[in-house]
Formats: structure tokens, sequence, C-alpha cells
């Protein structure tokens, strides 16, 4: 069983009658690569901060390998932070930004200039020790930024939304850096997004978060496949959320049919919520299927169409690389283990 490094127990934060957490607990492990996803305002920064200890929790306890570190300061912490805004300074070359850590520190010339040569090397940005600040792209600013935080030799790192300023092509570029960076170094990464895709691609871990409660947690593919309610299904990619009723044991029915599935343990004739994903429907020609719907748009999105169809008053977005025509009937198949049964529940939304 790997090691908790980070234990977050119970904690609570408002800002006046603005709940921000609510009797938030996490774990986080060594060397994972943790990510908390949510909306804006949902509280995943808050708990970053609380961690670095930029904020103070109004209750709960924060533990660092197995040390009480609720009450220390930030410089007291094994834990290093890397904004949005990557707060590196202008006056200073690319060399001096990544040193400044060290220099506080007062290591000797000699030890800083490996440190800093070896992570250089580790961001891809060698030979560029003497280039100013302001002559370096969004993505490299990002690096020297990542590169002064690693320098230091924290055991956590905390990043921020650091990719929001970076157009989409370098965005992607950086998330796979990123996760590089962080096996290589074998640091426990805690990272903030809203970006669904971002979380998806980078992480170990992923903790969805809405309205300061944990939603879901657990690896990318569990939070895809399995989502734990309609408010995780929804965020996480797009969704067909229908009503239903378990009828038995591996049996639905929703959109008016019975449909077999690979589900169990609901009450008989228990109401449900279905989860279908786009990419999970199969068309076929009209009448062929378990479904038949009209076509009302479709775009093209590059690897596949997407396509809005309607039976009845029920919608459904459909992933797929065969074309179909506006206003033409199709056949929609969906197999047993592409029906996800999820409890219908409330959730604080």
């Amino acid at each position: 069983m790997e090691q908790n490094i980070i234990e977050i127990k119970g904690i609570y934060k408002s800002y006046g009658s603005n709940d921000v957490l609510d009797n938030l607990s996490l774990n986080i492990r060594k060397n994972e690569f943790l990510t908390l996803l949510g909306p804006s305002g949902c509280g995943k920064t808050t708990t970053l901060k609380i961690i670095a200890g930029f904020e103070n929790a109004d209750k709960g306890t924060v533990i660092c390998n197995e040390k009480d570190i609720t009450n220390l300061p930030p410089y007291k912490r094994q834990v290093n932070t890397v904004f949005q805004k990557y707060a590196l300074f202008p006056h200073m070359n690319i060399y001096e930004n990544i040193a400044f850590g060290l220099k506080i520190k007062k290591l000797s010339k000699k030890e800083i200039e490996k440190k800093v040569t070896s992570m250089l090397k580790i961001v891809s940005l060698s030979g560029f020790e003497k280039r100013s600040i302001d002559s370096l792209s969004g993505g490299q600013q990002q690096r020297v930024a990542i590169a002064r935080a690693l320098v230091n030799e924290p055991e956590i790192l905390l990043l921020d939304e650091p990719l929001g300023a970076l157009d989409l092509k370098l965005r992607k570029e950086m998330q796979l850096e990123l996760k590089k960076i962080q096996k290589e170094l074998g640091i426990t990464f805690v990272f903030v997004t809203h970006d669904q895709e971002e979380a998806l691609t980078m992480s170990d871990t992923i903790v969805v978060m809405n309205k300061g409660v944990i939603q879901q947690m657990g690896t990318p593919e569990d939070i895809y496949n399995e989502p734990a309610n309609s408010f995780v299904a929804d965020f996480i990619g797009e969704s067909n959320i229908l009503d239903g009723v378990m009828l038995d044991d591996y049996k639905v029915e929703f959109s008016n049919r019975v449909f077999e599935c690979v589900d169990k343990g609901f009450n008989k004739n228990e109401k449900i919520e279905v989860v279908v994903r786009p990419e999970d429907i199969k068309i076929v020609n009209e009448n062929k299927g378990m479904i038949n719907c009209t076509v009302n748009s479709v775009i093209f999105k590059g690897v596949h169409y997407e396509m809005e169809a309607s039976e009845e008053n029920k919608k459904w977005i459909i992933h797929n690389t065969k074309y179909a025509e506006v206003g033409s009937i199709i056949g929609l198949d969906i197999y047993p283990e592409d029906i996800h049964i999820m409890k219908k529940v409330l959730i604080n939304e």
C-alpha cells in the first residue's frame, strides 16, 4: 500500500456567509499526480491554498508525512506552488530566476550552478541561462516557473491552473511535458484545473468537486466510465443522461424500452439515472436498432461527426465516424456494457 504524503481531515472553510469547503477529507499518495477538478467556485483553489499554508481552515487538520502542519507558515512546509501568473522576476535572467530560492538558502555558488544546470536540462531549457524573461514564449516562461519551484526539491508541487494562459497547441504540449517531469522526478503533484480533458490526460487520480464537496475520486478511467452521479457524468465529457427504472438485475427500462445492462444490486423497479456516452452509440439503418430517431443537426469535428437526434421528446448526442443527413431517420444500438446505471440522488449542486 502506497504511503499517504498529505492527509486532509474534516476541512471547513467559509468566506462570510459563503461556505467554500464543507467537511472535506482527502488523502494524497506519495509520488502521485492528483488533480482537483471542478467548475469555478467549487473550492479546488482554496483546498490548494490550505495545503500550501496561504489560507487557514476554519476547522479541520492538514497532515504531511504524519506531522500536523495545519498551523505551520508556508515557508516551513515542504511544498512549492506554481500559479497561473508565473510571477517571474523581469529584471533577472533565466538562471537568476531559477537560482533565487537557492541563494536565499545560502547554498554555495558551485552547488547552485549544479542544481540550476540540472533543472534547465529537465525542463528542456539548456543554453537559455542568460536569456531575459521578456524574450520567452508563454510555454518557456511556464517551464522557468516550474524549474524555480522544483529546484528547491519540494516533496510536493502545487499547480494552480498553470496552463490557463497558454494557447491550445502549447497547452497540450505542456500537459505531456508536466507529466513527464513528474514521473522523472517522482515528486507528488497536486494540480488544479477546470479543464476535463487536461485532468484526464495528466492525472493518476482525479478528485471531482462541486460546491466544496467531493463528488467522486478515482482514476481517469473510473471517473469517465463509471461516474458516481449526474454531476460527474455531465461535467466529465458529454453524456446522454436519462431517467429510467431498474426492473431487475441486468435489466433496465428507459426511453420507453427495456434494455439489458451489466449493473446489479438495485431494488426492483428502483428509479435510477442512465448514462450513455455519445461515442458508445452505434448507428444502424432505420428500424434495425433499439431506437429510431430523427437527425436534427450534424457538425464535423475532425475525427468524428457530432449529431443531435431526437425521438419523441428525448434528445440524443451521438459521436460517430458515419455521416447521417439532417432530417433522416436512423436506428441506434446501445450494447449492455455501454449502459451505466446511477442511483437517483440529490447532490449538492
